[in-house]
């Protein structure tokens, strides 16, 4: 029974509801009232931030795609339980404490990162308000019953003749509590609630209402606060370029780098001769658009050259292989100035030359915030709505893009969620793969990658192919 802060003491296996508080982190859910006061690595700091990043990304992915609220807590969970699970109390065990402890310190790291423009914190709260809800929903009942007992939000019992005098539906087993109607706008709109001198009536079933706007109100006043105390941090270098990085990526709408790519290449070697059909069939526009300005001019600037090596590089084309695939693509120069203007190039991408870094292929995220001309960066962002248009069915046609998907894809490139358009495109060129509207890269995952993309679009052609012999 909600009593608006008061503990009362049913049963949850071997555990009381009083017995909540004893524990550092006794909820799911969580308000996030007090910052963390433990010592963490810089790892963990970016780290947890990235895996919490992730979930919110595909939060405001699934408002982009007009998803349901079905299959957006659908996505979410997904989300969450690969990125930033959180086991139940009733659990007991260290993995729950940590877990709880990572989600504590993930919420700050990007309080921090997102605090310091009103867009960013516009869009943060409305991310971390239906994370909090789609938890709110799968919480266990007992648990969550608990969280709302450990709290006070100064909603009123009301007895039963009291809400008799102003409902005159009222049923004796419902329960009904009054606030402010200011508290409950969004119930008063959707005429669930009872109003009288300033009072609204809230039936048990719509507390949650209260709940999450509390949540969200103070979370607005929180980032607020942190905003006019984040220049005593201006000084540190271990950590602003961290929070630069986590909040140019929520502003383009990806999360992060793509998790599986940290500069090892993929475990099938290509071939320098597969690489056209592969581009044809497999690629994503921004690469497919590199790959068809090489063919026609015999060439590519450096920003160009260093994105599609790259990306090669990780898709599984050796150095040998690689050597030979742009000394065929540059057929207009002679051996003496290819090896002289191009091979280091080349050899360094692979880490063979220079620094001897082992370079990673650049994520979606760095090319959408990368500013340079249309020759290279991301299509979705540099290209003009006619250009892309023309670019995508003239790439596209032959997988089944028609000018009639045109519309969806350009509504999310006019929102500026140039990540989902990309997405769409997949969906609808894989669909005889079985991929269908909304699965994204699979368990409704948006692209975050152009390696990424192309890894999946291979596995999906190797499974049917599969398919097809095992029948």
């Amino acid at each position: 029974m909600f009593k608006g802060g008061q503990s009362t003491s049913n049963d949850y296996g071997s555990f009381q509801v009083e017995n909540f508080g004893t524990l550092k982190y006794p909820f799911t859910l969580n308000f996030y009232d007090e910052p963390p006061t433990f010592d963490v690595t810089i790892e963990d700091f970016e780290t947890s931030a990235l895996d919490r990043l992730r979930i919110l990304a595909e939060i405001e992915s699934s408002a982009a795609r007009n998803r349901s609220w079905e299959e957006t807590k659908q996505v979410t969970s997904a989300q969450c339980s690969k990125y930033l699970p959180l086991s139940p109390t009733m659990t007991k065990s260290l993995e729950r404490d940590a877990q709880r402890r990572r989600d504590h310190l993930s919420h700050f790291v990007l309080r921090l990162a997102f605090c310091r423009s009103e867009d960013l914190r516009r869009r943060f709260v409305k991310a971390e308000t239906t994370l909090f809800k789609i938890r709110y929903d799968e919480d266990i009942a007992t648990e969550r019953e608990a969280f709302l007992n450990s709290r006070d939000f100064n909603w009123i019992p009301v007895d039963p003749n009291e809400a008799l005098s102003v409902d005159k539906d009222y049923r004796k087993s419902e329960k009904y509590y009054k606030v402010k109607w200011t508290r409950v706008p969004d119930l008063v709109e959707k005429r669930k609630v009872v109003l009288k001198g300033g009072w609204a009536y809230v039936p048990s079933r719509e507390l949650s209402s209260i709940v999450f706007q509390e949540f969200e109100v103070r979370l607005e006043k929180a980032l607020e606060t942190t905003a006019r105390l984040l220049p005593r941090l201006d000084e540190d270098t271990r950590i602003v370029p961290i929070l630069d990085n986590l909040s140019q990526g929520f502003l383009s709408g990806i999360s992060s780098d793509w998790a599986n790519n940290s500069g090892q290449t993929n475990s099938d070697e290509l071939k320098a001769e597969q690489i056209d059909d592969l581009a044809k069939k497999h690629f994503p526009l921004c690469m497919r658009t590199l790959h068809s300005t090489l063919q026609r001019d015999h060439h590519l600037k450096y920003a160009g050259r260093q994105q599609y090596g790259l990306f090669l590089k990780v898709l599984g084309l050796s150095i040998e292989e690689s050597v030979a695939f742009w000394r065929k693509s540059f057929s207009g120069f002679t051996d003496d100035q290819f090896n002289k203007k191009y091979k280091y190039n080349i050899r360094h991408h692979y880490g063979l030359e220079g620094k001897r870094v082992n370079y990673p292929a650049r994520s979606c995220m760095q090319l959408l915030m990368d500013s340079g001309a249309s020759d290279h960066g991301c299509p979705y962002r540099t290209y003009s709505p006619e250009n892309l248009q023309t670019a995508l069915l003239s790439a596209y046609s032959p997988l089944g893009l028609r000018q009639s998907d045109l519309g969806e894809v350009m509504a999310a490139v006019n929102t500026k969620h140039f990540h989902v358009a990309c997405t769409r495109v997949y969906e609808i060129t894989h669909a005889s793969n079985g991929v269908s509207k909304g699965q994204g890269l699979g368990n409704g995952e948006s692209v975050t990658h152009p390696n990424e993309y192309a890894a999946k679009s291979m596995e999906l052609l190797k499974s049917s192919e599969a398919m097809v012999v095992d029948s």
